[in-house]
């Protein structure tokens, strides 16, 4: 019995990996994208158990294969987010306080009222920015007192339908909007933040809508705002970070296709996965807050800090603005035909209407 059960896990756990490489927005094959690393543990679980318990030749070359084409397809996508990986920003050498920004990215979860850890944290690190997501109103007057001496520069969109963003800064902000690119209801800001050395870089913060059945019946519209913003920076190149909770994995099509779009880098990249949801099951856990660079930036440190009562784990990062060293990140470039089709799913996500 052992054997017809490890090749059927097997041959689902195929399934499933191949259902993620369809090219379509549907939630229900998109959702497969995400537990990539737990897919490819279960094949090699499933391989290993093959190999000492099952005796049956047929479902023993049944369950080895499938298990094997499911671990080298898995592989394929997970690993750069290895150590085993070259790093894609690399390190910074002898940063500078004038040219370094350090950002805390935390998705609050808007019923969670438990701000102490969080309020803690941000005084602890002492971020240049802090970035808060699903941020209401009561987040705000929380926030407010304890950051407004400190982090005198703010934007603030409160909002009770789990969009609203906050973002403090130490720093001046410039040319700063509040922008909705695909849907009414979900913002994103946009500013120039100028660091003590004087020079200017630019920061898109981006919450966009999930594919799931209680949120989206499509990540058409995910996926339009994010290209949206990679074709922004395209056409206006300058020092860029992207910050926020994309609610994609960096290994997903839709996130690659925005990182050549918009020639941004992942500081994770080599380093690790830094999976940032869910806080509360280790076992189902992954990268969905996330920072992308310009090849005008080098990374000093990035890490995953402790739950604070949210189901996302904050991220904080430290860069160092450094353009003599731009040659030194070899940064992605969409083909024309990736190009023509970012602008085709920015297109059909501004006429498109969501129906859930």
């Amino acid at each position: 019995m052992l054997g017809p059960l490890l090749g059927s896990i097997a041959i689902a756990l195929l399934i499933a990996t191949s259902v993620a490489r369809i090219e379509v927005h549907w939630w229900w094959i998109r959702c497969f994208e995400f537990p990539r690393l737990q897919i490819a543990s279960l094949a090699l679980v499933t391989a290993v158990l093959t190999v000492f318990f099952v005796n049956d030749s047929q479902w023993y070359w049944v369950a080895l294969i499938a298990s094997a084409i499911t671990l080298v397809i898995q592989a394929n996508y997970i690993l750069p987010w290895t150590r085993i990986w070259p790093v894609q920003v690399i390190a910074a050498e002898t940063p500078d306080d004038e040219h370094t920004v350090t950002l805390l990215i935390a998705n609050v979860l808007m019923p969670n009222h438990r701000t102490e850890k969080l309020i803690e944290m941000i005084k602890h690190y002492q971020p240049d920015i802090v970035l808060t997501l699903e941020s209401d109103q009561w987040w705000q007057d929380q926030l407010d007192p304890v950051l407004a001496e400190n982090w005198p520069h703010s934007v603030k969109v409160p909002l009770d339908n789990l969009y609203g963003m906050h973002l403090y800064s130490r720093l001046a902000l410039e040319n700063t909007s509040v922008e909705w690119l695909i849907q009414d209801d979900i913002p994103s800001i946009h500013t120039n933040i100028t660091l003590d050395s004087g020079e200017s870089i630019r920061l898109y913060a981006v919450h966009p809508r999930p594919p799931a059945p209680s949120e989206s019946e499509k990540s058409l519209w995910r996926d339009a705002e994010l290209l949206l913003i990679g074709k922004k920076i395209h056409e206006d190149p300058k020092p860029t970070l992207v910050a926020g909770d994309l609610n994609d994995v960096a290994w997903s099509r839709t996130t690659r296709l925005f990182c050549r779009v918009g020639g941004m880098l992942d500081p994770r990249r080599g380093r690790g996965m830094f999976s940032t949801f869910h806080a509360k099951y280790p076992m189902l856990r992954w990268p969905l807050d996330h920072i992308f660079v310009t090849d005008h930036f080098t990374l000093v440190s990035m890490q995953r800090l402790d739950a604070f009562g949210s189901d996302h784990f904050p991220i904080l990062a430290t860069l160092c603005y450094r353009p003599s060293r731009k040659d030194e990140n070899e940064a992605p470039e969409a083909s024309a035909e990736e190009r023509q089709e970012a602008s085709e799913t920015i297109q059909e996500g501004k006429t498109e209407k969501q129906e859930t």
